[in-house]
């Protein structure tokens, strides 16, 4: 890059800076207490979907039975790796743990309107904390076995009146490489299922229709540890940290996140206006405070925890996964919050939001001050109104009531229990 063109993106990287903090700087007024307009200004909802829908109380418009399964399928595993209940997967853990304690929680299992089965699929970990999900699909086939035998309730719908929370990278596949995922398909025994997962993207054999859609799990307390004062200005334009390329798992380079990660560096590694490495400072959630974008690509699979430290910490979100379907998308405006960019055009990044109108910028960071829109991505313990949780339970509610399709007649049978891969078909 010649003198003249670092000049001028470095000009160029200080206008926008100084338009970013006159945006921050008047949604932090707001803060400080200033009435009527400066409110107005730093706070926005959408009827309908940021400020109705996510502040929908789920008690009273559905009732939930919970399997009383041997401690095997998901506590004696927590007991035996706590690691299980930090990392990214661990919604299952903690869903379980609400569940139990909640106001729709019904011991009649006769008037139920769901079931729950409580199996802890991603709690089989690596000595370097990442999960294995090799073992999980026999794991969830003896799960279903056991609710199968012991009570009446599967039978009678093939699970079609059943959830699952199945947090893997490509949920219910139970791959964490897309190809092999979409070869291994969804388990079979979960084809009526509902499943509350992580994974989405438009069109592929891992997300079923009908299923919900949930953030990451990122930890509430830590992140509320790194908070700094709101009236610290936004002086980095656009921020990540990450990997860029997996040589370990793609050693030729160009499948992990699609080349769009490696896009990234290439392209903008010397570009003054982009604050992007593969380190991981301890100032991480601090600098995302300090951040007006904060890009979350693909990786081996579309979604990642950094979508909802951007929403949290405020940092308009930089969506780069072509077709994803993002958290509670019938609740949250994400065309209205983020930046959509598609793979092909990640060489073009720099241009795209550098033309974004202040305005337009401005609009977002005040839709994401909204407490509604955080909360909604957290799975905080203990729960609180509006939360993820809540968020899972509104979406079962609105699938209410089942068609009476769901109910089987007698001798029906709509499930293959031996179907898929062999191994899958293995003891537990």
């Amino acid at each position: 890059m010649g003198s003249r063109t670092v000049g001028w993106w470095r000009r160029r990287a200080a206008a926008l800076l100084l338009a970013a903090a006159v945006v921050f700087a008047a949604a932090a007024a707001a803060d400080s207490g200033e009435a009527g307009r400066a409110t107005e200004q730093h706070s926005e909802r959408i009827s309908g979907s940021a400020g109705d829908v996510l502040e929908d109380n789920p008690v009273g418009r559905l009732k939930v039975f919970i399997y009383d399964l041997p401690r095997k399928y998901n506590k004696k595993m927590v007991t035996k790796d706590p690691r299980c209940l930090n990392h990214m997967f661990a919604a299952e853990i903690f869903m379980h743990r609400f569940l139990l304690s909640s106001a729709v929680r019904t011991l009649k299992p006769k008037e139920a309107d769901w079931f729950y089965t409580p199996v802890y699929t991603t709690c089989d970990l690596t000595p370097a904390g990442l999960p294995l999900p090799f073992k999980s699909p026999r794991v969830m086939r003896s799960a279903i076995q056991y609710i199968s035998h012991k009570w009446p309730f599967w039978n009678r719908t093939d699970g079609a009146d059943h959830f699952f929370v199945v947090p893997h990278d490509f949920g219910a596949c139970f791959h964490y490489q897309e190809e092999k995922a979409i070869e291994r398909g969804i388990l079979p025994l979960l084809q009526r299922a509902t499943l509350v997962q992580t994974f989405g993207q438009e069109n592929h054999v891992c997300l079923k229709e009908g299923s919900i859609t949930i953030p990451p799990y990122a930890p509430p307390q830590k992140m509320q540890a790194h908070l700094i004062p709101p009236d610290t200005p936004r002086s980095i334009f656009v921020y990540f940290r990450g990997l860029f390329y997996d040589t370990g798992n793609d050693p030729e380079g160009g499948y992990y996140a699609r080349g769009a990660r490696a896009s990234l560096w290439e392209n903008f590694k010397n570009n003054p206006l982009f604050d992007i490495s593969t380190d991981h400072p301890p100032t991480y959630y601090e600098d995302m405070q300090r951040a007006v974008f904060c890009l979350c690509p693909l990786g081996w699979a579309p979604w990642s925890p950094r979508l909802v430290e951007a929403v949290v910490f405020g940092c308009i979100p930089v969506i780069i996964a072509d077709d994803i379907v993002l958290p509670f998308a019938d609740a949250i405006p994400w065309e209205e919050i983020g930046v959509f960019v598609e793979e092909k055009d990640v060489p073009k990044l720099d241009t795209i939001l550098t033309s974004m109108p202040i305005d337009d910028i401005l609009r977002k960071q005040r839709l994401l001050a909204n407490p509604s829109m955080k909360q909604a991505m957290l799975f905080p313990q203990p729960a609180q109104p509006r939360d993820a949780f809540h968020q899972i339970l509104n979406g079962l509610a609105r699938k209410l009531p089942h068609p009476e399709g769901v109910y089987l007649q007698p001798g029906d049978k709509r499930l293959n229990w031996t179907a898929g891969p062999v191994g899958d078909l293995k003891a537990w």
